[in-house]
């Protein structure tokens, strides 16, 4: 079966977006891009909701402006990975998206009975959350930068149960950035 893989950038103090919403702290370098292009690599579809979806376009043949020669790698991976979107207000999506027909529950139950290899990404942090309080993420991958910003949007859903977590594989990159990957004890 399937594993369910939440992976986002995070602050040290638990955001992946501060309280005006930006995220410009979250660039990585080129070692934390390796490794987040490694993730996009081992995943089999990736769910994510609008607002993600949308961010991602840039990724696009027709939007990329000129990329390096590790950006070109992640875009093509990023391009060929099926992705499922979930919006209440998108009516169609771009590229190799097809918007959810169902339920997050009901559409990962779907994946997770479908053949396939690799995981099933969700990104973004509302979905995320979503998933969380279904008790549906199998693993939690967070890169962890250097920056404290006070608030904003939580990485972890603040659904008041407590999940025993296993970790699985910790890292620290030169730029300060710290890769930490727990597995979810059931």
């Amino acid at each position: 079966m399937r594993d369910v893989t939440y992976s986002l950038s995070a602050t040290l103090d638990g955001f992946v977006k501060g309280p005006d919403g930006g995220f410009d702290w979250s660039v990585p370098d080129e070692e934390v891009f390796r490794l987040a292009t490694d993730e996009v690599r081992r995943a089999g579809v990736h769910l994510m909701g609008r607002r993600l979806y949308e961010a991602m376009l840039y990724w696009e043949p027709d939007r990329a402006p000129a990329l390096g020669d590790l950006e070109l790698v992640f875009a093509d991976l990023w391009r060929r990975l099926p992705k499922v979107v979930f919006s209440t207000t998108l009516t169609s999506v771009e590229g190799n998206a097809r918007l959810a027909s169902g339920g997050l529950a009901e559409e990962i139950d779907r994946l997770r009975a479908e053949p396939g290899e690799g995981d099933i990404a969700i990104g973004g942090a509302a979905l995320a959350a979503q998933a969380a309080d279904l008790g549906l993420i199998d693993e939690y991958r967070v890169r962890v930068y250097p920056v404290l910003v006070g608030g904003g949007t939580p990485y972890f859903a603040r659904n008041e149960r407590q999940v025993g977590l296993e970790l699985v594989e910790s890292r620290a990159f030169d730029s300060g950035v710290v890769y930490l990957r727990h597995r979810v004890v059931r």
